[in-house]
């Protein structure tokens, strides 16, 4: 989730006192509801043969109309000392929803986010476990991974007590320097699509609610709340929608956030297009659609174009949900039908994930040592070799002496910023960084990449420098066989990079460092793509992302050969912003409500596509990523089979060490015009011993060899040659090729054959 910022360095006791003004109510008042209706002797909806269709309809038939207006508005969680909230939600907590206790119904206690059981700053923290962030699951390119994240994470909101969990963020990385990249899944609608799907996916297997988010094109932060996104529409389809689409369909989310901005003039919220014709039309979404934290603007016109829950209504001008939409019910401005229908949505849900048939239980015990594991093993899988020139990685244990600068290494590890902000177990391994409010506190891990370090190599004489002073670093460098820089960038919700370069004169210590020690090593802890003006002087870079709770053990099994890194991009890494579609971010920070567009020219041509249909040479390509052995393809063949192309090969580890790979299969049309030279159609992660050869077989997405058509609302491809490559990045790296010839087809709007 969001949250509105009402200045985006505003202090938390600022968001306090705009509540209380708004709401000086007491609890006891403010909350005081009227005398319930008796419960009924039978509660046929409660009967699990049923589907979860036909016991929504049944308990809502059983509903006053004053229970249904309480299922369609939101309180916030988050307890503030002083500051208004429900007496029932949880404190540290994103939301609540009465439920209907004399219908069996239970409320609903919502939780942020995607890295974990968020919770930031103030009383009644919970310390819990933080997956890497979703840039390092979507690195992984592997969705097994990404599904035992989301089983993990949604574990822990179950035992603390929540069952919606506001995970699922499929926003497409349009703008590198977002603030809240590292929340989501990269540039490529297939592989983002692909690992959201299955990260919510395992989230809801704790049978609670997950969301998908932000839905749509909700793309910076600078901005966000005033900004029109203008895009065209079958552009939109191809790209950030399909993204989402497709999550959906892999996952079945039982809700959809939408966001903050406008999309091509209204609200994201109270979009007809969005909401009633794509999402509900279109892909036939059964859940229910609730807003962001401060993203509702009116009542008639969100309930009738598709919203049908308003979340944290405390964050917006009004409760709209509230008196507003029984007046506008009782007039005729909404009709009736139109409510039963978001009541229905909601408790459908409930139903279909197990929210009412597995009722929450108290006291439930974490498996922190367990959980721990899963978010060290999914850093292993996302770290991201971009560099190894000499193979200095990975590091012999019996190296001498290694001097380890910068980033805090010496205790933690970085996170992100803003509201999926989740308080490390065994509290904070660096305090006083500033920001500390909003969208802070700075948070470190206490997993230390120098203790790891050390533990790998006992013999070794390994010292810290903090790297304050590069002169010093280098110093300490020069005397080391072995330099290890951790280089960090902290960004968060509300907060966008506003360049691409290492913050804090960082790369001023790289390059001193490099000086001085030719065997340098640099660890970047980034929330996305970086520039690297010192990377022809540095024989070796990974790219660690934020690495989660255990993220200095990952880092050091990684540097080591105890684990061989497998990572690869799920973004490319620009040269320079001036290769960007907008080299200047729109938008100004210092005025966040002014109103501004943001013209998406580059349509469905994201990320690589981009790069390729300009000419650019990146600084690592989308789908980059070294091992610490080596691969071969052989036998590449295509062919259709039930009306879908499947694409065969054979991948060979050629190297001395046991490794994984990610083969890329990326289709080019010969015949007809796409919006780039080429797409990602489809990959697969491979385990292989030395000499090991396998075959793999995958099949393609229909839609990604398809032109979506916005007027007749289907997916076109007509007949024609395709040309697939086999390679092991979006540059064509090792590549192989094969043609193909596609008969004509036509699918409709969820991807479904379709009579031409």
């Amino acid at each position: 989730m969001q949250r509105k910022h009402f200045a985006v360095a505003a202090a938390r006791t600022a968001l306090v006192a705009a509540i209380a003004a708004a709401f000086p109510l007491s609890a006891s008042s403010a909350f005081a509801a009227p005398p319930e209706p008796a419960e009924p002797a039978q509660k046929p909806w409660l009967d699990r043969s049923l589907d979860a269709d036909q016991r929504a309809r049944l308990v809502v038939k059983a509903m006053t109309q004053q229970e249904k207006l309480r299922w369609v508005l939101g309180y916030f969680g988050h307890d503030f000392g002083k500051s208004k909230k429900h007496p029932d939600a949880l404190p540290q907590s994103a939301g609540y929803i009465p439920g209907t206790p004399r219908l069996g119904l239970p409320a609903l206690f919502e939780t942020d986010a995607a890295q974990g059981v968020a919770s930031q700053a103030g009383p009644a923290v919970r310390e819990r476990t933080a997956l890497p962030s979703g840039l390092a699951t979507a690195a992984s390119w592997d969705p097994k991974v990404a599904y035992a994240g989301g089983a993990m994470i949604g574990s822990e909101a179950r035992a603390s007590g929540f069952n919606v969990m506001l995970a699922g963020g499929v926003n497409l990385q349009r703008e590198p320097r977002n603030g809240r990249n590292f929340e989501y899944a990269g540039e490529d609608p297939l592989l983002a699509g692909s690992m959201a799907g299955q990260a919510i996916k395992g989230v809801e297997s704790n049978r609670i609610i997950s969301t998908l988010k932000h839905f749509v094109l909700n793309d910076q932060e600078t901005g966000r709340n005033e900004l029109d996104a203008r895009i065209d529409k079958a552009a939109l389809r191809m790209s950030d929608l399909l993204a989402m689409e497709l999550a959906l369909e892999q996952s079945d989310a039982g809700s959809v956030m939408c966001a903050y901005n406008r999309l091509n003039g209204p609200y994201s919220c109270e979009s007809a297009w969005l909401l009633n014709d794509v999402l509900k039309r279109d892909w036939g979404f059964r859940g229910y659609v609730m807003s962001d934290w401060g993203a509702t603007h009116s009542t008639v016109a969100a309930a009738n174009n598709g919203l049908d829950q308003q979340s944290g209504h405390e964050f917006d001008k009004s409760p709209y949900f509230g008196g507003a939409l029984e007046e506008a019910v009782k007039t005729g401005a909404v009709p009736q039908a139109r409510l039963d229908d978001m009541v229905t949505r909601i408790v459908r849900t409930m139903f279909a994930k197990g929210v009412v048939d597995n009722p929450l239980k108290a006291g439930a015990t974490i498996d922190f040592a367990g959980n721990g594991a899963v978010s060290r093993q999914t850093a292993e899988e996302g770290m991201v070799l971009l560099k190894n020139e000499g193979r200095i990685l990975p590091l012999a244990k019996t190296v001498r002496s290694i001097a380890v600068i910068g980033g805090h290494a010496d205790v933690g590890v970085l996170s992100g910023g803003g509201s999926s902000q989740v308080y490390p177990v065994g509290g904070l391994a660096v305090k006083g960084l500033l920001p500390a409010t909003w969208p802070g506190p700075v948070v470190y891990y206490p997993s230390s990449p120098l203790r790891a370090i050390r533990a790998q190599a006992p013999n070794a004489k390994v010292v810290f420098d903090d790297g304050r002073d590069p002169a010093r670093a280098a110093r300490v460098a020069a005397e080391a066989d072995v330099a290890v820089v951790f280089a960090t960038q902290w960004i968060g919700e509300a907060n966008d990079a506003q360049t691409l370069a290492l913050p804090d004169r960082q790369d001023d210590l790289v390059a001193s460092v490099a000086g001085a020690n030719a065997r340098t090593v640099v660890v970047l802890e980034t929330g996305g793509p970086v520039t690297m003006p010192w990377l022809a002087r540095v024989p070796a870079v990974l790219e660690a992302w934020y690495p989660g709770t255990s993220g200095g053990e990952a880092i050091a099994n990684v540097l080591f050969g105890a684990v061989n890194p497998s990572g690869h991009l799920p973004a490319t890494f620009p040269a320079s912003e001036q290769q960007l579609p907008r080299p200047k971010l729109d938008g100004d920070p210092k005025n966040p409500e002014l109103q501004f567009a943001v013209d998406y020219h580059e349509g469905a041509a994201v990320g690589y596509k981009w790069f390729d249909l300009k000419g650019y040479k990146p600084l690592f390509p989308f789908g980059h990523g070294l091992s610490y052995t080596t691969f071969a393809y052989s036998g590449l063949a295509g062919q259709v089979k039930d009306g879908r192309l499947h694409v065969r090969f054979k991948v060979t580890n050629t190297g001395n060490v046991a490794g994984k790979d990610v083969p890329q299969v990326y289709a080019s049309p010969l015949s007809v015009k796409w919006e780039a030279p080429k797409r990602l159609a489809a990959w697969s992660k491979v385990a292989l011993q030395p000499g090991e050869t396998r075959e793999v077989e995958v099949a393609v997405e229909p839609r990604v060899l398809a032109m979506f058509d916005e007027k007749s609302r289907t997916w076109r491809r007509p007949q024609g040659k395709i040309k697939l490559v086999l390679a092991e990045d979006a540059a064509g790296t090792g590549a192989t090729s094969v043609t193909v010839d596609l008969p004509a087809s036509t699918l409709d709007a969820r991807g479904r054959p379709r009579a031409r």
